[in-house]
């Protein structure tokens, strides 16, 4: 027999199965209603569903085929008008009859047939309960190291060794406790951590601000509506291939104890939190890096990671969006817990979708095909028969949990604060940059350069037994009052006898000793180390040169030279 494919729609009082027969005998056909089920035959297909509520055959129900379309429609009235049916979308639930199984288990569920799932109000308890450290001994150390959907699987590795060695980072999961498989774990986000990465997307954000204010599409759902509800009105809806993917999954009940029921619903949301992310990073459009991306940012998939709390999830995802994707922001961290929290509210429907786009990314994947078998359709078939309100209940959890940057082990604080540190400073750098300078001072007369002094010294030396007029002291004090300028006053040379030396003449030796201690006062004071004792009072004018011309390379010096005898001219060299 083949199963149709099929599509079930409500109204207030009745149910609209939609049943795809093409090519179907439509001369022979059968319709069965009675409580929780309904059959459909017509040859060759067939048609079993087990329905959430009662529905009832009262003379109401109708039934119409389209033979261009090869569709039939069927009308089937509700035992209880207004009431309405969750679950109507999770079509592996419905083609599986309550209470059957795929293959005989080691431990069977005890129930009535009909038994309604929803009807247990017992309330879940999300603390983890906790036992005192133990050594592990060395037959468990030597057992078989489990993981996968619930840790039902172990050994897979022992054949697929090659070809997940692509696909998951732990090493010999068959012969590593979850315990090492955590240090490992820890160990590779340390070492993979840059922070000139983390630093680059911090400051240089350009590309992640439009990503921050995505919205996916179960956050645009209408909002103020209950999760079932939502579902109710179809705001989740399937596409036909993910409605053929449902109806290939074999249907198969899982009997999960306390600890690995609890590891379940955790691993779920970290499969969550990495598709999440992805979604967001995109903008809902997949490519070529989605299925890395989803299983590089998620523990369970890429470590076999057994977590024991919200909070080690929220933890291990948020370190390892900040090693290893292109965009590493905290402020994504928080967005795809945020977009997490909103998808757990919309309740299973929407879950159920995202999990079926996970495993169609890794289907289309080679070799991450492998982690559907091992954890993805399990989700896929897990999900349908889960408690609404556990789903509920589990983004109340998550959205209570909270997660800073100090949690996640990577100093991010000091890191960030030395940059701010660093930033800084290159702004006092920049602004003392930008400071105008005063030139430097061209004369200073109270600190003479040094071979200024030793050319002074010099000179010093030459005029120590010369003789001055009263006229050549006066042109000294002149070209003190303009030190920038040398000034030669030739209007009045005086002549000299060409056959012998001129004289001064008498008391010009006193004047000229006069005026020099005059200016004793503002000249000597730079030359008290010198002896003047022997010097003549004509020497005196060389401490003034000292005091003011520096800008003269050489100071001035003033001589009497002899002529020839018919020239009675006075050779004043100034040298």
């Amino acid at each position: 027999m083949i199963t149709p494919a099929f599509n079930i729609t409500q109204d207030s009082d009745f149910l609209v199965i939609t049943i795809n027969v093409p090519y179907a005998r439509v001369s022979e056909f059968d319709i069965y209603i009675d409580g929780y089920d309904f059959k459909f035959y017509a040859k060759p297909y067939f048609l079993r569903l087990s329905l959430p509520e009662k529905i009832v055959e009262d003379g109401r129900q109708k039934a119409t085929y389209n033979a261009d379309d090869g569709i039939f429609t069927v009308q089937v009235p509700k035992e209880t008008p207004g009431q309405q049916f969750e679950g109507l979308d999770l079509l592996t639930s419905l083609l599986a009859p309550k209470g059957t199984r795929t293959c005989k288990p080691l431990i069977e569920e005890i129930g009535s047939a009909n038994e309604d799932p929803e009807d247990d109000e017992e309330e879940f308890d999300w603390q983890i309960e906790q036992t005192p450290y133990e050594e592990p001994s060395c037959d468990a150390l030597n057992s078989p190291c489990s993981y996968g959907f619930g840790n039902l699987r172990s050994g897979v590795f022992r054949r697929l060794q090659e070809e997940l060695n692509d696909v998951i980072d732990l090493r010999d999961p068959d012969v590593t406790p979850a315990s090492e498989r955590t240090q490992r774990r820890l160990a590779a986000e340390k070492a993979k951590f840059d922070p000139d990465h983390y630093l680059a997307d911090l400051y240089e954000d350009e590309a992640i601000q439009p990503l921050l204010k995505y919205k996916p599409w179960w956050k645009q759902i209408q909002k103020g509506a209950s999760a079932a509800a939502n579902s109710q009105n179809s705001a989740v809806k399937f596409t036909e291939k993910e409605k053929q993917l449902l109806q290939k999954f074999p249907n198969k009940s899982y009997v999960l104890d306390k600890r690995s029921e609890q590891l379940a619903y955790l691993s779920l949301i970290d499969l969550l939190l990495a598709y999440s992310y992805e979604i967001r990073v995109t903008e809902g459009e997949r490519n070529v890096e989605s299925a890395w991306t989803i299983r590089k940012l998620s523990g369970t998939l890429c470590w076999f990671e057994n977590y024991t709390s919200v909070k080690d999830v929220l933890v291990s995802f948020g370190r390892r969006v900040l090693c290893y994707p292109l965009y590493r922001n905290f402020q994504l961290v928080t967005k795809a817990i945020q977009d997490t929290c909103a998808l757990l509210s919309k309740g299973k429907a929407a879950v159920l979708k995202c999990l079926l786009d996970i495993h169609e990314i890794f289907q289309e994947n080679d070799p991450a095909y492998i982690l559907n078998d091992l954890y993805i359709t399990d989700y896929c078939v897990w999900i349908q028969k889960i408690k609404s309100k556990k789903v509920t209940g589990l983004s109340d959890c998550l959205q209570a949990t909270t997660v800073s940057k100090a949690d996640l082990g990577l100093e991010l604080e000091e890191l960030e604060e030395a940059a701010a540190l660093v930033q800084e400073e290159e702004k006092l750098l920049e602004a003392s940059d930008n400071i105008p300078r005063q030139p430097a001072a061209l004369v200073t007369s109270q600190a003479p350069s040094s071979s200024d002094s030793s050319e002074t010294e010099q000179s010093t030396s030459d005029e120590e037994d010369e003789s001055v007029s009263e006229e050549d002291i006066e042109t000294l004090h002149a070209e003190a009052a303009a030190p920038l300028i040398q000034v030669v006053d030739n209007t009045e040379p005086q002549p000299v006898p060409t056959s012998a030396p001129l004289k001064a003449p008498a008391g010009t030796e006193e004047k000229a000793q006069g005026a020099a201690t005059n200016q004793e006062s503002p000249i000597r004071h730079h030359h008290d180390n010198q002896d003047t004792t022997d010097c003549a009072p004509c020497t005196e004018p060389k401490h003034q040169t000292r005091e003011y011309l520096e800008v003269a390379p050489k100071m001035s010096r003033l001589q009497i030279v002899e002529g020839p005898a018919e020239d009675e001219d006075t050779l004043l060299s100034v040298g």
